[in-house]
């Protein structure tokens, strides 16, 4: 388990929360791999009805890590990396209901992993922005699938590929999230949620939430297939060029 990610049990609501400040929550291996350990735990044990997700005041998450970004893009051979790919599949498979607290920042990953979660609470300092394409690159998460379907053709189109950003209000329209209220109520109104789910009745609850998500096997082949994309773009010249201008501003 990564030191970055902490697992903490609230009677039968895991919090599993992104733990990186001085990053604002960016996610390397180590943290996917640890992320992913604790929602497959989840999965095995039955005391735990529903898993909260959460990051810090801020920050819920500010996509990649830099550094990891930045090898992936050098070598241009590994696109996303093993766990990242296991980490989107195992977050795209949970068992357990998932519930999103949103503070701040929720870059890349930040923003597309809500789109695999039942119920979403944002403050209203959230900000959500999917930089893919502006970086030569395609959309992660099966969002590509998932978005058009949340939101439209044409809300996702200028998120995922015109790279412009979303505030609460327009995410909450949009239907990426279901309350926005005071960034310091997030988590208390996550946890709201969180138990009322944990309340349903657990089997009958398990056979609506299959219903309404549909075949797992369509979004297991769209992550695989994005995945395979942005490998062959970061071979890509256009992709060299705009890595290459992204890191020259980050020096």
């Amino acid at each position: 388990m990564s030191e970055h990610i902490t697992v903490r049990d609230e009677g039968p609501v895991r919090v599993i929360r992104m733990n990186r400040p001085e990053k604002k929550n960016a996610l390397n291996a180590p943290m996917y791999d640890g992320f992913a350990a604790a929602l497959e735990d989840a999965n095995v044990k039955e005391s735990i009805r529903c898993v909260l997700i959460a990051g810090q005041p801020g920050a819920f998450c500010a996509g990649n890590d830099l550094a990891d970004f930045k090898r992936a893009a050098e070598s241009g051979s590994e696109g996303l990396g093993t766990s990242v790919v296991h980490f989107l599949h195992v977050l795209a498979r949970s068992q357990k209901p998932l519930v999103a607290a949103v503070q701040g920042l929720a870059v890349g990953i930040g923003t597309t992993m809500l789109l695999h979660c039942d119920f979403a609470v944002a403050g209203t300092d959230a900000r959500f922005s999917t930089p893919f394409v502006h970086l030569g690159l395609v959309p992660e998460a099966a969002s590509s699938l998932l978005a058009p379907r949340l939101m439209g053709h044409r809300r996702a189109f200028s998120l995922l590929a015109m790279g412009r950003p979303m505030d609460a209000a327009e995410a909450k329209t949009a239907g990426l999230v279901n309350l926005v209220v005071a960034a310091g109520e997030v988590e208390a109104e996550a946890m709201k949620a969180a138990r009322e789910i944990a309340a349903l009745p657990p089997e009958a609850l398990a056979a609506s939430r299959r219903l309404l998500r549909g075949s797992h096997e369509e979004i297991a082949a769209r992550i695989d297939e994005e995945a395979e994309i942005y490998r062959q773009r970061l071979r890509a010249p256009e992709a060299r060029a705009a890595f290459e201008a992204f890191f020259a501003r980050k020096r």
